[in-house]
């Protein structure tokens, strides 16, 4: 089936849905407690995007994602060296030519009548190495530092649970990631290779195996149920989405934007990006983004390893909660990227974790991957809590101003490039009755 009739035939039965959040089919919340109404449906406009793309960083060689205008045919394509492979959403090709002349071909894309060139980006899973569920490895953190015990007295998602979108490199399975973990019927959640299972496709020594469950455990791992470790959330629905090819070992902008439209169109209401790529500037993905948030979609995404000034792309976009990590004694993890852009951090070094090597095992890791889940699920528990309350979700504005204004002032006074606005603090979030529930 063609991938675009596919979305907007996902987006067209979201209108018809009834429960809350709108997923074909929904999953089994209480209606009553519930907003009625999808996300906004937008129609698929052409991309705005002209010129040429930033050719920095690191992208798939030999490719490039094209724009083209009306009459640009595949013999012009050809004539230029370039050979056409897919159709992509909103217009786009991808497209491949000679590694090493992937700038200059798209030059001469442009002059032969593309509206818009640039790389097939790659991004990586955002992890700092470290060494090794609850009251004796997680309470110190997830309490101690992010005050989810009396947060969790309020609420723990079970109400009225928005549908968390988790784009990475898939899922394993594991005992302690069983209720939460939500696979819609018939829908290809390997958003990458194009097929329904989105089990992780990499060989288990590749470093990123299993960064996608690893992930979805810190947001939403089974808890309360007698073993291995709590999830922020307790009773999220996580949807698990496949963005890395199986056997690859970098994300591309291709593979992700697909991600990003396919959260949309399931209803998705909170989208976490543990991955990033440092010093470019992604036009196609960030309109992906752009047009998730104006959806409705909150977007958190980490700010990646790099331990210096400059948060990674997509965390440094406009909207996006941008999350940084911070030790146990609140001091920015030596990893955590910062800079202007960063919103929040939380805690991400010595992390318990789900072992994707070990369906009944646990270890501990570090990272910026780690420390964005977190904020996902704080962002869930509000949610819960606010549509459970007042029969409507909250927009991605009065999230991040709930999350921001209530977080806890680390480092100078104020906001700053370090810390962002502070520390989450879930507990604030969930009680605060000026910016959270005026």
């Amino acid at each position: 089936m063609n991938r675009v009739f596919f979305l907007v035939l996902l987006a067209a039965t979201a209108l018809v849905l009834t429960a809350c959040p709108q997923t074909p089919p929904p999953p089994p919340v209480n209606p009553s407690e519930c907003p009625v109404g999808p996300l906004e449906v937008q129609a698929e406009e052409p991309l705005r995007l002209q010129g040429l793309g930033r050719f920095a960083g690191e992208y798939v060689p030999g490719e490039l994602l094209v724009l083209p205008k009306p009459g640009l045919s595949v013999q012009t394509l050809r004539a230029e060296g370039v050979e056409p492979q897919e159709t992509l959403p909103r217009g786009l090709l991808r497209v491949r030519v000679p590694k090493g002349q992937e700038e200059a071909r798209a030059r001469a894309l442009l002059r032969a009548g593309a509206e818009y060139v640039q790389p097939n980006y790659l991004y990586r899973p955002l992890r700092a190495p470290s060494d090794l569920l609850y009251a004796s490895n997680q309470r110190a953190y997830l309490n101690g530092l992010v005050g989810l015990e009396a947060a969790w007295d309020v609420g723990t998602g079970r109400g009225c649970p928005p549908l968390i979108a988790v784009l990475d490199t898939g899922i394993l399975p594991h005992e302690d990631f069983q209720t939460s973990k939500y696979l819609p019927a018939g829908v290809k959640l390997d958003a990458a290779d194009n097929d329904p299972d989105p089990t992780d496709g990499q060989s288990p020594f590749q470093d990123s195996y299993g960064h996608g469950l690893q992930v979805a455990g810190v947001l939403g791992a089974d808890t309360n149920n007698g073993r291995g470790m709590a999830g922020v959330t307790w009773g999220g629905y996580v949807v698990p989405i496949k963005v890395l090819r199986s056997g690859a070992t970098d994300f591309s902008t291709a593979d992700i934007q697909r991600g990003v439209d396919l959260a949309r169109s399931l209803g998705a209401r909170v989208m976490n990006l543990s991955l990033g790529a440092y010093g470019i500037t992604d036009g196609v993905l960030a309109d992906a983004l752009t047009r998730a948030r104006n959806a409705g979609i909150v977007i958190v995404a980490a700010s990646g390893n790099g331990g210096t000034a400059g948060v990674y792309f997509p965390a440094n976009l406009p909207g996006v909660i941008a999350v940084g990590a911070v030790k146990q004694d609140k001091t920015r993890a030596s990893f955590s990227s910062y800079g202007p852009e960063l919103s929040l951090v939380a805690p991400g070094q010595g992390v318990v974790l789900p072992d994707p090597k070990n369906p009944q095992g646990y270890l501990a890791d570090s990272g910026t991957s780690f420390a964005s889940p977190i904020v996902a699920g704080v962002v869930a528990l509000y949610m819960s809590k606010y549509a459970s309350e007042r029969k409507t979700w909250p927009t991605p504005d009065q999230v991040y101003t709930c999350l921001t204004q209530t977080a806890e002032d680390l480092g100078p006074a104020g906001k700053d490039d370090e810390y962002g606005f502070g520390l989450v603090r879930a507990d604030r979030v969930m009680a605060d009755t000026t910016y959270c529930f005026p």
